[in-house]
């Protein structure tokens, strides 16, 4: 099957149509109206190269869950913007209810942020929004920017949604520490993804995004974070959360089959650790 993601660029695509394909659901867990708008042909036709069971779009519809609650808890505690580094196309500041004198800052690539200007033209945010069209790689660009948004914030959370598995390992290190430098930031949202996930992640994402893989892989990923200043103070777990959402992993029936038997074995701990494989954290500065 001819391969349509051509860089790492188009995956927002695919997570668009993730995303619309949810909200046409009768039973959606959330709502993204924009979601189509943005993915567009695009977005369907990568649709057509993903595997009928591909766990990636499962992901990402729990994942959004997870990634709301944080974001509405920080807001809770007080944060008033909101950055999201490497946004894609989310529509987070349209499709939630958020306070109006929140500060959202998306940034990604120049046409990135084009072509959601154009997509989203007269849609109205429910927040204050601003699009900056920023190479995340260009180091120093990046840290004049972060400190411009440190000095007009009063707490800031950094969204990296789906970012960092693409980013070398030399790439994270530099971002995790110049983040460490904001005294506003309160707190970093971030994928984990264990070694077992992400081996298998790897051959199947051979079928089908061999031009968008992942780089980061530490040996020790929390190790990795604590060496850089950072400490796991919150770790939501896909599985954990899609068995309270009632959305289990799509699962092929032989294998559901087997994972039942074997969960008939285990202690409820290690029936846990089974499903804990990807999770979305919540770092904050040491």
């Amino acid at each position: 099957m001819a391969q349509i993601i051509e860089n790492v660029a188009d995956t927002a695509f695919m997570v668009a149509a993730f995303r619309g394909v949810e909200t046409d659901r009768p039973d959606p867990l959330f709502r993204d109206p924009l979601a189509w708008k943005l993915a567009g042909e695009h977005g369907r036709k990568i649709l057509t190269t993903v595997p009928l069971r591909f766990a990636g779009a499962w992901s990402v519809v729990i994942r959004t869950v997870i990634i709301d609650s944080f974001v509405q808890d920080a807001i809770a505690k007080g944060v008033d913007t909101i950055l999201n580094l490497g946004a894609g196309l989310d529509t987070r500041p349209y499709r939630m209810d958020l306070p109006k004198g929140l500060r959202w800052i998306e940034v990604d690539y120049p046409h990135v942020i084009e072509l959601k200007d154009e997509r989203l033209a007269g849609e109205s945010p429910s927040c204050r929004l601003e699009r900056v069209k920023l190479d995340l790689t260009d180091r120093e660009a990046r840290k004049a920017f972060l400190a411009e948004v440190n000095a007009g914030a009063g707490g800031i959370l950094v969204l990296t949604e789906g970012v960092t598995p693409y980013l070398t390992e030399a790439d994270v290190a530099a971002l995790a520490d110049d983040l460490r430098q904001l005294d506003k930031l309160r707190g970093w949202i971030i994928d984990y993804f264990s070694p077992k996930a992400l081996n298998y992640g790897r051959k199947l994402r051979a079928r089908f995004m061999q031009a968008a893989p992942f780089l980061f892989e530490p040996k020790d990923w929390f190790a990795f974070f604590e060496q850089h200043g950072w400490r796991a103070d919150e770790v939501r777990w896909l599985g954990d959360e899609a068995e309270r959402l009632h959305r289990p992993m799509p699962l092929r029936p032989l294998m559901k089959a087997w994972v039942k038997l074997v969960g008939l074995f285990l202690s409820p701990e290690r029936r846990k650790a089974m499903t804990r494989h990807v999770a979305y954290v919540l770092l904050r500065p040491k």
